[in-house]
């Protein structure tokens, strides 16, 4: 399975702070906002990324990550001309994703907890038949895709940032696709807004009996960065989580670490342009306790 991290659009919601850079580069405490997603996509075990954003940004994210080498895995880059929607991200991702399945996760989502980390590995070390997503109960659907079930729990309807939401169930910025959503995505109109909607995808694979629901609910924490107050929250968070375990979240160098993805003298070389501060302490301290 290939992953794709959507982290385009021009973050208007938070100016003057992502005028002149993306918000996904914005610090969630002691790293970038990026950093957060592709934890989830790398600590599952996808290797083969996409990362998506506007021209401008692209020359950041390349500076930040390279072509992930020093990562013991393969990124590649494209540009979102303009911010068309979410599902134009299977439209510029075609060539890469080839005969995949695909996993999107949105760029400025965090996701924290054992089960999504379980999920991701699950779906992505299978072959898909149909679409996989999830919904998790939000004080405020009317600014995402809204989910409705019947008493049982099944999928009645899909709607993107209804007016009268049907239910406080929200559809998050993590999906599972089988080969096939290439073919949706190109076929899909924009919508009002004039965008591809991820909500018209999933809407056609609901309609063909083919979409996956899964409710997440406690021990699963979601947040949406995409305003001042769940910047900070975000940050509070990780720092609070961080202090308490003495363990860093998203942590991408120890995952991979980890995973045999690089060798201790890999971990040390980028552990020693960080040695001045936290995070590298931080690096230099998985060596000397792997000894």
């Amino acid at each position: 399975m290939k992953g794709i991290i959507l982290a385009g659009g021009l973050g208007t919601r938070l100016h003057p702070s992502t005028i002149s850079v993306s918000k996904q580069l914005l610090p969630i405490y002691d790293k970038p906002l990026i950093f957060y997603p592709l934890s989830n996509l790398m600590a599952a075990g996808i290797n083969e990324v996409l990362i998506i954003s506007t021209p401008d940004s692209i020359v950041l994210f390349k500076k930040l990550f390279g072509n992930g080498d020093h990562l013991g895995i393969k990124l590649i880059y494209e540009a979102q001309e303009n911010p068309n929607g979410i599902a134009e991200a299977f439209i510029i991702g075609e060539n890469f994703i080839d005969v995949d399945d695909v996993t999107l996760v949105l760029g400025d989502n965090i996701f924290y907890g054992n089960q999504i980390v379980e999920f991701i590995k699950t779906h992505s070390s299978q072959k898909l038949n149909g679409a996989k997503v999830f919904a998790y109960k939000v004080p405020d659907p009317e600014r995402y895709g809204v989910v409705e079930f019947d008493d049982e729990f099944s999928v009645l309807s899909i709607e993107e940032k209804p007016s009268n939401p049907k239910s406080n169930f929200a559809v998050i910025g993590l999906y599972f696709y089988p080969n096939s959503v290439i073919k949706i995505a190109k076929s899909i109109k924009p919508s009002e807004r004039g965008e591809l909607e991820i909500t018209s995808i999933n809407q056609e694979y609901l309609m063909n009996k083919n979409l996956d629901v899964k409710l997440l609910g406690r021990g699963f924490t979601w947040l949406d960065t995409g305003t001042h107050d769940s910047l900070l929250e975000a940050s509070n968070l990780i720092h609070a989580l961080e202090k308490r375990q003495g363990l860093k979240v998203a942590c991408i160098e120890e995952i991979v670490f980890d995973k045999g993805y690089i060798s201790s003298e890999e971990l040390s070389k980028t552990a020693q342009v960080m040695s001045k501060n936290n995070y590298g302490q931080y690096l230099l301290s998985i060596i000397k306790n792997e000894k």
